[in-house]
């Protein structure tokens, strides 16, 4: 285990990690004592726990009256008592809620199983759904504190208005993911709607997570030299997400450069039973026992799925009396046998996308650390499975036959793999032991150029010229003016330190026009090295967010308005942009006297943006 400073903070504090996946969730936490080393832990306890045995997560879902109020989330769902009273009172069962989050715009495999996503219940968003979840987890982890820890009524009274927060998140989400994901926070209680409340909420993405996991749990003392490179496969119950890193030792600690584009990949074990379903529904659509799907595919997802292991052996799915039979349907005495083969197929699917993401990382982070490294050097990889899928013995004898002719050393963690996540987002808080990350896209805004009748590119764009009031000039629009360019092996990694700017200037007729000045954040995500034309490749442009920002109280000369009657002003101010967290962070600065200030933009994310 990876070893840890006290912490030289000057009060108490608590950190809270909620990991909400597609089908369990868990929490962990830390309480930082001044001079004391922290230490993880997770919550174990929780309202029915003993009906999900032997783990330290619950279901993700809720149940809701037909007025639309909580009556049972969590372990409680999977409750005889509670199962019965939701049929008899028509609840409504809200599950895999959190895949309402993802971006309209993702994979296309997304698109393709929408339809086999539960919906929402009516009237209810996804994140007002998602906030009655955070609040029960927060209910949870208040309750086990103070009931496990000594003095644990005081402990938890003493860290009121100290605690932090950390959200983990698939890798393909962004700042429009963590927005909402934001405003569930606030919704639900857990923080203030304000500046500072705001900064008590971190997120961190569930591959990152799983980094510090693997780092706490052996991987720092696995024989990891300087410069080896790690590829982590956390394989959960919506996505699977690839992230890459190299490994950075010194004497004192061990950190990590983020080397390649992280993946997801809506592959989670959900959809091992989601190909169950149809093919079952298939293969039973002339049976009496068709009317028994959802329950066959409970059981499945219970039993069989966990247990599959050979796919040589038949395997049984119990799910009925002595008394069910069909035997031409293999269904005898309650048991549905199907073939270990056809059930392989169900995992295919998401063994294929583990293997093939692995080996395309491994060819991208071998790239880049040879640029940082001497040519001949030993960048070997490791492979660390974690999630809840990965406790798979399927899929992991499966990996392990792929990978291995590659000389790839595969480490999954004895220590827990279904609650890394919310182990790791606590170490993240802790520990940040990735300190560079890498731009997987290219983030700029519509702008403009002083319009040049020699370039052939102007002139074809003569339609959308003007002239500015302040200079009286020609310009052409449509300009894609790069803030933060995409990652390539020429540029060096971001710091958490690391800001992008450029310099950029507004006119005006009267100052009034600044107070809510706005600014569009576009994201290219197209090949282009150097895009310059929005008008081109438009498909690979997409609008991220809006920057507002209130800049009326800027000391503004005015000046002569050269194209028309009247003043104008013009004010000058850089656009500042810090990605080297997991969030977007936007600044507009401005100087003042001199001196140079900057003022905290609010930023708007577009629903259905593609990040």
């Amino acid at each position: 285990m990876a070893s840890r400073s006290p912490y030289n903070g000057q009060r108490r504090k608590l950190v809270l990690a909620f990991d909400v996946g597609t089908t369990y969730s868990g929490i962990s936490y830390s309480v930082l004592d001044p001079g004391r080393v922290p230490e993880i832990k997770g919550v174990t306890r929780f309202p029915a726990h003993e009906h999900v045995s032997g783990s330290s997560k619950i279901p993700t879902i809720i149940y809701y009256d037909r007025s639309g109020n909580v009556k049972a989330v969590g372990a409680e769902t999977v409750t005889e008592e509670i199962c019965a009273q939701a049929e008899d009172e028509q609840w409504v069962k809200a599950e895999w809620f959190k895949l309402h989050l993802r971006s309209k715009g993702g994979p296309k495999l997304a698109k393709e199983i929408t339809k086999n996503i539960p919906p929402l219940p009516l009237n209810k968003t996804v994140v007002e759904v998602f906030a009655d979840f955070l609040f029960y987890l927060f209910k949870c982890a208040s309750n086990y504190i103070q009931d496990a820890h000594p003095n644990g009524v005081d402990l938890w009274a003493s860290v009121k208005g100290e605690i932090y927060f950390v959200l983990s998140h698939p890798n393909g989400w962004g700042g429009a993911q963590q927005a909402d994901m934001r405003r569930a926070a606030v919704t639900a209680g857990l923080i203030p709607n304000t500046t500072a409340g705001h900064a008590r909420l971190s997120f961190v993405t569930e591959g990152e997570a799983s980094l510090h996991f693997a780092v706490q749990n052996g991987l720092a003392t696995s024989g990891m030299k300087n410069g080896e490179g790690v590829v982590i496969v956390d394989a959960g119950g919506g996505t699977i997400d690839i992230s890459s890193y190299s490994a950075k030792k010194s004497a004192s600690m061990q950190t990590f450069d983020e080397v390649a584009i992280p993946q997801c990949h809506f592959h989670g074990s959900v959809f091992v039973s989601l190909y169950a379903h149809r093919f079952l529904s298939s293969y039973l659509s002339d049976s009496s026992y068709i009317a028994d799907i959802d329950n066959i595919i409970e059981r499945f997802d219970k039993t069989t799925k966990l247990r599959f292991r050979n796919a040589d052996t038949p395997q049984y799915i119990k799910f009925g009396s002595t008394r069910d039979n069909d035997a031409g349907h293999n269904i005898r005495f309650g048991q549905l046998k199907i073939l270990g083969t056809d059930i392989a197929q169900f995992f295919k699917p998401s063994i294929d996308c583990i293997i093939e993401a692995v080996k395309t990382q491994r060819l991208i982070g071998h790239r880049v650390i040879r640029e940082r490294l001497e040519p001949t050097s030993d960048v070997r990889k490791h492979v660390v499975l974690v999630g809840g899928f990965a406790a798979s013995e399927y899929l992991l004898a499966r990996v392990l036959a792929a990978l291995k002719p590659y000389g790839l050393k595969i480490y999954r963690p004895e220590n827990h793999v279904n609650k890394a996540v919310a182990d790791g987002a606590v170490s993240f808080y802790l520990d940040r032991y990735v300190r560079s990350r890498i731009s997987k896209l290219t983030y700029g805004v519509r702008s403009s150029v002083p319009y040049n009748p020699m370039d052939w590119e102007h002139r074809k764009r003569d339609a959308d010229t003007f002239r500015r009031m302040w200079n009286g000039w020609k310009y052409v629009g449509g300009v894609f003016d790069t803030i933060l360019p995409k990652y390539d092996l020429q540029d060096t990694l971001i710091s958490e330190l690391k800001t992008f700017r450029r310099a950029y200037w507004q006119e005006a007729t009267s100052l009034r026009e600044f107070k809510s000045s706005s600014f569009d954040i576009f994201c290219y995500h197209g090949h282009d090295t150097n895009p310059k034309w929005i008008d081109m490749d438009t498909k690979n442009y997409s609008r991220l967010c809006t920057i507002y920002a209130d800049l009326s109280h800027l000391p503004l000369a005015a000046s002569k308005n050269l194209i028309g009657p009247g003043k104008c002003y013009k004010l000058d101010f850089d656009i500042v942009l810090t990605l080297g967290l997991t969030e977007l962070k936007a600044q507009v600065a401005w100087m003042e006297r001199g001196i140079e200030k900057r003022s905290e933009a609010k930023i708007v994310y577009d629903p259905d943006t593609r990040e």
